[in-house]
């Protein structure tokens, strides 16, 4: 689509092990139910959605020279994601992530071992400078150290960053540097860690809006879970309200919102539309099993949109 441009995404790759319970999820117990391993990762996942909507993508990460890291790799460039510049250790193991969905397909513990991206230093980020530079804007998840974070936000200020906050304790990796990107998606409780500000009304998330965009961010999407969505761009904003139906797992819906997010600034998407475009690719995640839904294609996005769209859900 954009010849030699590309995406770049810097962030976690992980190998996901999901327990899903057959009936009600009961704790200090064990539970009957399907345990399921597949590739993820908050970086991993937007960049192969990415890649599922067309856009040309490289993606840094850090992986071990192990069974885990070899399938992560293998899998990546089979889906056309470009790992040429990410790191590979020898000694470290591939990040594991391991949750237990309850019968909702709602994440409701999960443990998180990703060690192995301390290893994406300044000095690793300098080496990576052209790559940076050459490509047409770089999505950041909190995974990576503030170190990580707040150096490559500096060294390159003029690049276009989009942030997935991740979750609330991640999140507060970036709140002295939230200024710096382009384009946001937390949601309300990762809100309220970067801003200080308890969302209770309308009001409290104008308040926020506000903050956020006199710290210079550009895009503002908020999502409110039984509220919906909040987005702005200064100029203009609104909410869609909640839509989900089908949950069948959760795991995914952020991540290909963000790359939905992406997909509508290199297309020139106004911001109306681009929320549009992010919910019912967030929506198409929630109704498959698989973290990353095989399916996902700007067309069937649009589809959805059209659904949305006469049903008045949006």
């Amino acid at each position: 689509m954009f010849d030699d441009k590309y995406i770049l995404v810097v962030g976690g790759a992980t190998i996901d092990i999901q327990g899903f319970p057959y009936e009600k999820l009961k704790f200090s117990d064990s539970n009957p139910g399907v345990i399921k391993t597949s590739l993820g990762g908050v970086g991993r996942n937007i960049a192969d959605n990415l890649s599922r909507l067309s856009l040309n993508v490289k993606f840094i990460t850090a992986i071990g020279d192990d069974l885990y890291g070899k399938k992560i790799l293998k899998e990546g460039e089979l889906g056309g994601i470009d790992f040429s510049h990410s790191l590979i250790i020898e000694d470290k193991p591939t990040s594991t992530y391991l949750s237990i969905l309850n019968e909702s397909g709602e994440m409701a513990v999960a443990i998180s071992y990703m060690d192995i991206l301390e290893n994406i230093t300044t000095d690793f980020i300098d080496k990576k400078s052209k790559v940076i530079e050459n490509s047409l804007l770089t999505v950041l998840d909190t995974n990576l150290s503030f170190e990580a974070l707040d150096h490559i936000t500096s060294k390159f200020s003029k690049m276009v960053f989009f942030l997935d906050t991740v979750s609330t304790k991640k999140a507060t990796k970036v709140k002295d540097i939230i200024g710096r990107f382009h384009t946001i998606k937390p949601n309300k409780l990762e809100c309220e860690i970067l801003t200080g500000i308890e969302i209770k009304d309308k009001d409290d998330i104008k308040r926020i809006e506000e903050y956020f965009l006199n710290k210079g961010i550009k895009r503002i999407f908020i999502t409110l879970g039984e509220d919906g969505l909040f987005y702005s761009n200064g100029s203009s904003n609104g909410f869609i309200k909640k839509t989900y139906t089908n949950i069948v797992n959760v795991t995914g819906a952020g991540d290909a919102f963000v790359a939905a997010l992406v997909y509508g600034y290199v297309n020139n998407f106004d911001i109306n539309y681009t929320a549009k475009f992010a919910t019912a690719s967030s929506l198409l995640a929630l109704s498959h099993e698989d973290t990353i839904n095989p399916m996902l294609s700007v067309s069937k996005i649009k589809d959805k949109i059209k659904i949305l769209e006469e049903n008045k859900n949006i």
